[in-house]
């Protein structure tokens, strides 16, 4: 169990650097990070650290695919953790 906490905790960080990193070369019209990486990252359980930096940078908060897409994977996942942690 110890382990697959120190995994979802490190995908969400990932997720929120994720964001932040894409934010920022948006900005600097550099090279971007593709949506699907990002998509993936939330899908694979990092959906709260990706939601998190949406928020915080402002990144992705217009497009309507994440802003219903993004909350609603997080709900799945946390309803998913609960399921498994109290059964």
């Amino acid at each position: 169990m110890h382990i697959s906490i120190l995994c979802l905790t490190l995908i969400n960080v990932i997720g929120f650097v994720l964001m932040g990193t894409d934010k920022q070369r948006a900005i600097k019209h550099k090279w971007r990070i593709s949506e699907k990486t990002l998509w993936i990252t939330a899908i694979i359980g990092g959906a709260l650290g990706s939601y998190a930096g949406m928020k915080t940078f402002h990144h992705k908060t217009k497009h309507r695919t994440f802003q219903i897409g993004m909350p609603l994977i997080l709900s799945l996942q946390a309803v998913l953790f609960i399921f498994l942690t109290v059964s």
